[in-house]
């Protein structure tokens, strides 16, 4: 397709959200055939696909009640100086991406400014595990939504919702995905398993702050467990860019030291080489499962969080888990983070035994679910352009 310059606003969240747009925005120039400006917030991702953030979107990497409302005038004044910028710059279409806290207000401010304004969801409110009525409330600013996940266009059709296409999933397309399930596989093939006497272990608190300082703490225990149990035992943390000061200054107090690192090559390369992985729940899950490295989920609320635990109807928080349609990764909570159930999965999962055997089996489930003939990118793209041209909302 041949097209004049396309103004494209994009809000992106975090760093999940950051690189799915990037990967849209990628296909969407390319598909167009002409010039994209892109307009809004977002990450490193979007901004070498030429963005300039309006604002550092780290700001917006917040998890729990209580964190929101202390952040709340401030998150308040983002989201009515994005929209109304967004307004200003008067783009040919909007697209959101994930963190529906933010973006979802975002666009209900830019619709009101600008009603005939196509706006597209990228990665599916989860409508479908709290707050259902989200769902039919969507169709007032948003035209078509993006899914990741295989069930979400069936579940939005059940609610109610705007139209749904399931795109697939970026990672199952990520050359670094498959390049890390490529090594895995043939050291499984070769029944080379673990990395000297002792598990290497991933370490992943996560990506935001507030998550970060929660598991911290339980991890330092739980490496202090498992080298007490396995002398020899190794720990990697790769971290993002944003956050590797902050971990390294809660690395302070730990005496067992786990090699920090913090580009993305070398969190490939970590992944490529662990034994097993102890990851804050999230989409890092799912990207180990693909790249099928044996992964055991845990996830911290706040005070205020744990009140509302009783309205998620969703069976399960991990993300390979619901792919999949059944239990495949294990996954902890609360109460029950505990580093002696950590350090003995840790063992567990780092040899040949029936819990890790089983576990590899359901991540073939969700590779197979995910993946596309079509890069989800280029899938995302076509439907982006589709809406536009039917909207008569193309540049010519």
């Amino acid at each position: 397709m041949n097209g004049r310059e396309l103004k494209v606003a994009v809000v992106a969240g975090e760093v999940s959200g950051d690189l799915l747009a990037a990967d849209l925005m990628h296909y969407l120039r390319a598909e167009h055939g002409g010039t994209i400006e892109l307009v809004g917030v977002g990450g490193d991702a979007l901004e070498a696909q030429g963005l300039r953030s309006f604002f550092d979107y780290s700001e917006l990497s917040i998890m729990g009640i209580t964190q929101v409302l202390k952040r709340l005038p401030q998150l308040l004044r983002r989201i009515r100086q994005t929209a109304d910028r967004i307004a200003e710059a008067r783009p040919d279409l909007l697209v959101i991406v994930d963190s529906p806290d933010f973006t979802h207000r975002v666009a209900k401010h830019v619709r009101a400014k600008l009603p005939g304004l196509p706006i597209v969801n990228y990665v599916c409110p989860s409508v479908w595990a709290w707050k259902e009525y989200r769902a039919k409330a969507m169709l007032g600013y948003v035209d078509h939504v993006l899914a990741v996940l295989p069930f979400e266009p069936q579940e939005m059709v059940r609610l109610g919702g705007p139209k749904t296409t399931f795109i697939g999933h970026r990672l199952t397309a990520d050359p670094n995905v498959k390049r890390v399930r490529e090594q895995r596989q043939i050291l499984a093939e070769n029944q080379v398993t673990g990395h000297g006497s002792g598990p290497c272990v991933l370490l992943l608190p996560g990506s935001r702050s507030t998550e970060i300082k929660g598991l911290m703490p339980i991890l330092k225990d739980t490496a202090d467990l498992i080298r007490s149990r396995n002398p020899s035992a190794t720990f990697l943390l790769p971290t993002v860019s944003r956050q590797h000061a902050l971990v390294e200054s809660l690395l302070a107090g730990w005496s067992v030291k786990p090699t920090v690192t913090r580009t993305p090559q070398e969190k490939w390369d970590a992944f490529a080489k662990a034994d097993m992985a102890l990851a804050a729940s999230g989409t890092v899950t799912l990207e180990l499962a693909l790249c099928g490295v044996p992964t055991v989920s845990m996830y911290k609320t706040d005070l205020l969080m744990q009140l509302f635990l009783s309205r998620i109807k969703v069976w399960s928080a991990a993300l390979p888990n619901l792919i999949a349609d059944k239990p495949v990764i294990p996954e902890h909570l609360n109460d029950l983070l505990r580093p002696g159930y950590f350090a003995r999965w840790a063992e567990v999962l780092s040899r040949d035994t029936p819990q890790l055997r089983a576990m590899q089996s359901g991540f073939d489930e969700v590779w197979a679910k995910l993946a596309t003939d079509t890069p989800p990118g280029l899938a995302g793209a076509r439907v982006v352009l589709d809406l536009l041209a039917k909207q008569n909302k193309l540049p010519v």
